[in-house]
């Protein structure tokens, strides 16, 4: 177990220290570590070197883990969800999460928007985009969701605070940064027609490709597997 925390411990330190480095604004950056294949003892792990925001894909796994903290009087956690979320997921989540990062389409957004009215809260969410136009990943087109951004901004229970985007998994390191890019750009974008420069959040990044993210301005990295090896 003492091995298992230095590891993590000294990786925190580097994806830290790799936040100064690369981005232009560090102190606007949040680290996510993804725990959806962690068990509590090492979220536990986490917390102790100072990481309290963690990304889950599954509602009710989410919801688990949330309950077990909860249970043992543990405060101070940022859940994040940052999967693929089915509509009929929502309820599980509704009353406690923090952010969700994966808004692709208007009715799930819709659905997040009555949840979240029934726990007399506002949600916090990033529009996901899929820049690329990969088949295999879930995200918005960009024209379609031009098309939804009128119906999306009269929700008053949800609070669009950004944008999230996976890049293709490639060594072509300009087509990552290419991506990232292209999402700056249409938050920029947003931010002007739409949303009064109230888009603040790229989450942008991952364990292969947070260095080019944060430098083309992510404000949440999404790590995984660099935390734990």
């Amino acid at each position: 177990m003492k091995l298992v925390e230095e590891n993590i411990a000294s990786n925190i330190y580097e994806i830290k220290e790799d936040i100064k480095r690369y981005s232009p604004h560090p102190e606007n950056v949040k680290l996510i570590a993804v725990t959806k294949y962690i068990d509590s003892d090492v979220m536990a792990q986490l917390l102790e070197v100072g990481v309290n925001i963690f990304g889950e894909n599954r509602a009710q796994l989410i919801k688990e883990k949330y309950d077990a903290f909860a249970s043992e009087g543990i405060k101070g956690i940022e859940w994040h969800f940052i999967g693929n979320l089915q509509k009929n997921k929502v309820k599980y989540i509704a009353d406690f999460i923090t952010l969700i990062h994966s808004v692709n389409k208007l009715s799930l957004a819709a659905e997040i928007d009555k949840r979240a009215q029934q726990n007399n809260r506002v949600i916090d969410v990033l529009l996901e985009i899929n820049i690329a136009g990969e088949e295999t990943k879930e995200g918005y087109r960009y024209d379609e969701l031009i098309k939804d951004i009128p119906e999306l901004i009269k929700l008053k229970n949800i609070n669009i605070i950004g944008l999230m985007t996976m890049a293709p998994h490639s060594s072509d390191e300009t087509l990552v940064r290419d991506v990232f890019k292209k999402l700056r750009e249409i938050k920029e974008e947003f931010n002007d027609k739409y949303f009064h420069g109230n888009l603040t959040e790229l989450s942008m990044g991952m364990t292969n490709d947070y260095k080019i993210a944060l430098e083309e301005g992510a404000t949440i990295i999404r790590v995984g597997r660099k935390i734990y090896n």
